[in-house]
């Protein structure tokens, strides 16, 4: 479905949604790949305390010179990565990565372009206003993290980070995205006998709102503290 339609089917009068953009930035180090993630102020009215990548709103600077909400949102995300972090990023290196959209329930549903690209050298800033933290983590210690609640993260975050852990090099993991292009999630939330559910399009509950024993599953089980990753015939993957 062209990405047009596929956003109009999800827009609600009662509830627009807001543009923004996230920019997941990779590194190589003797550990392996790491990603920047960033603590944002728990002061804060949208996912405070949570651990992220940078990113925010679109604004209307984004738009000078531009068109179309596709160049906005990589404007945007080169904007709030220097804001955030201090790293300047070339817009041409960005690799469009998924495209998440919240539950209908969501008192703010941001409509989110997540991009991808290599961390440009230099030192990370923050202002210890908007972020209060920062750190470079492979994404299966970042995981551990979460599952440890040592930091919290939102699902679009532990979705990427588990896509992430399987590529052993930034080229590794660009390669991949671009050659499969990027993937688009909007999420509705089930209660499982297991706990919450984000599940999306080719779960056998994305219609129905009714979990199911048997059939495709394509959902984030948000099981206290392991979250699991659920694909295909009821096969679940814990990391």
């Amino acid at each position: 479905m062209p990405f047009e339609k596929w956003l109009e089917q999800h827009e609600l009068e009662d509830s627009p949604l807001i543009p923004a953009a996230t920019v997941i930035l990779l590194r190589d180090s003797n550990e392996g790949l790491e990603t920047l993630m960033m603590r944002r102020n728990s002061r804060l009215s949208f996912a405070e305390g949570m651990w992220v990548f940078p990113g925010g709103k679109v604004d209307d600077q984004d738009g000078e010179g531009r068109t179309g909400p596709y160049n906005m949102a990589i404007a945007a995300a080169v904007r709030e990565c220097e804001e955030e972090s201090g790293l300047v990023l070339d817009p041409t290196n960005l690799i469009y990565y998924s495209h998440w959209i919240p539950p209908v329930e969501a008192p703010r549903r941001f409509s989110t372009w997540f991009f991808v690209a290599l961390s440009p050298p230099g030192q990370v800033v923050i202002d210890d206003g908007e972020i209060t933290d920062h750190a470079w983590w492979r994404p299966e210690d970042a995981l551990t993290r979460a599952h440890n609640k040592t930091i919290e993260i939102l699902p679009p975050t532990w979705i990427t980070l588990f896509d992430l852990h399987s590529f052993g090099t930034v080229d590794d993991a660009l390669h991949a995205v671009a050659e499969r292009g990027p993937r688009a999630y909007a999420t509705k939330i089930i209660k499982t006998q297991r706990g919450m559910a984000a599940i999306w399009e080719g779960d056998e509950a994305y219609n129905t709102g009714e979990d199911a024993s048997v059939g495709q599953y394509h959902r984030l089980v948000m099981e206290d503290p392991i979250w699991s990753f659920e694909l295909g015939e009821n096969t679940a993957h814990n990391c």
